[in-house]
């Protein structure tokens, strides 16, 4: 029973381990659908692949969303955890035990390839293909994600264009007059007067603007960001995926826990069932032996008078019977053998002065005929 207990102490714990997981992935999923400046910034790294660009939403949007269903599963699956426990059952355990080991396959799918091949999920951060990105989409009509993106980015690392601020003397916002004519880089890669505020970006206003749109590197090298921004985007999604790595493997360690306590639930289950079953088993055996040692006790006492007395009654006390074959017992030997000499001679007197109905009836005749 103790190591039943601690089976189920050690199911318990796990499931309340995993319970708060679940809950803090669904915090997680909640806090990055209110972080709208790190949502905004996964635009530029999905942009390479054209399907998830053609998503109506950033890449981190939609990772949100998985991490509050994921969580949501989680506190679900602990739920069941607890039922299980409770009810200590094969099938509510293999229930759980599915549920848990497909979150736990999931993860790791999701997190080697994010690890291993980000070119299956569309994120890449070559950069020609950046670059490209820049050029195609950055000021362009149905791009406004893509534009801000681009704006937030150089507004918050201090940069501009992906590779330099050469990248957009040949975009299209360059060559399509998408912005002014005599701009050569965005307002985003000026030095902001009003940077500390959070929403610089999408109405950026320069310290000194003449100085930064000029021509010049000795005017624009003070009012321009002139550093490259795919390398701080290379730092970012780092530190991003690092952080998503981390959660899992958290994640994925107390899954293994669950798992191990699962394993640990049925195996005590199993030999529980055994135990009582034994003790079942004993039980019963027990009793058979005790009903058949009962039905021995009765027969010897049903049959144990006769035999002494047939005994007896070969032998002879105090001159009753000197020998001779074993005989039917009868109501004299139980005279004989159980009163006391002195009612045994007074009982032999009143006997013989009964008559025997016999000879008395044999005479009568006699007399009639």
């Amino acid at each position: 029973m103790k190591l039943c207990f601690n089976y189920k102490f050690a199911l318990h714990f796990s499931n309340f381990l995993f319970l708060l997981c679940g809950i803090l992935l669904i915090l997680s999923g909640c806090y990055l659908f209110t972080d709208n400046k790190r949502i905004l910034l996964s635009r530029l790294i999905a942009a390479p692949s054209d399907r998830l660009n053609a998503l109506p939403q950033p890449l981190l949007y939609y990772i949100a969303l998985g991490l509050a269903i994921a969580g949501f599963v989680a506190v679900l699956a602990s739920v069941v955890g607890f039922w299980a426990s409770c009810l200590h059952t094969y099938c509510f355990l293999s229930i759980y035990f599915l549920s848990v080991v497909v979150l736990l396959l999931t993860e790791s799918v999701i997190c080697l390839a994010i690890t291993l091949w980000p070119h299956c999920l569309g994120i890449s951060l070559d950069e020609s293909q950046m670059v490209k990105s820049l050029q195609t989409y950055y000021g362009v009509p149905g791009q406004e994600q893509f534009t801000n993106a681009m704006d937030l980015a150089q507004t918050r690392f201090g940069c501009c264009g992906m590779k330099s601020s050469l990248d957009y003397d040949t975009s299209l916002w360059r060559l399509q007059s998408y912005g002014q004519t005599n701009w050569p880089v965005p307002l985003s890669c000026c030095v902001l007067e009003n940077a500390p505020q959070p929403l610089a970006y999408l109405d950026p206003k320069p310290a000194n603007e003449s100085q930064c749109q000029s021509l010049e590197h000795l005017s624009y090298e003070r009012e321009r960001y002139t550093e490259s921004c795919l390398l701080h985007l290379d730092i970012w999604y780092r530190e991003q995926y690092s952080v998503f790595l981390g959660a899992s493997l958290l994640m994925a360690i107390v899954e293994f826990c669950v798992l191990l306590a699962i394993i640990m639930s049925c195996t005590g289950l199993a030999s529980q069932r055994a135990r009582l079953e034994n003790i079942q088993n004993l039980t019963v055996q027990k009793r058979r032996r005790l009903t058949a040692l009962s039905h021995r006790g009765l027969v010897e006492n049903i049959y144990e008078p006769e035999v002494e007395l047939r005994v007896n009654s070969g032998h002879s006390t105090n001159g009753i019977c000197l020998g001779g074959p074993s005989r039917h017992v009868s109501s004299e030997d139980f005279t004989e053998l159980y009163l006391k000499p002195s009612d045994l001679h007074t009982h032999r007197n009143n006997a013989s002065f009964q008559p025997n109905s016999a000879n008395f009836h044999a005479q009568t005749r006699n007399y009639l005929v």
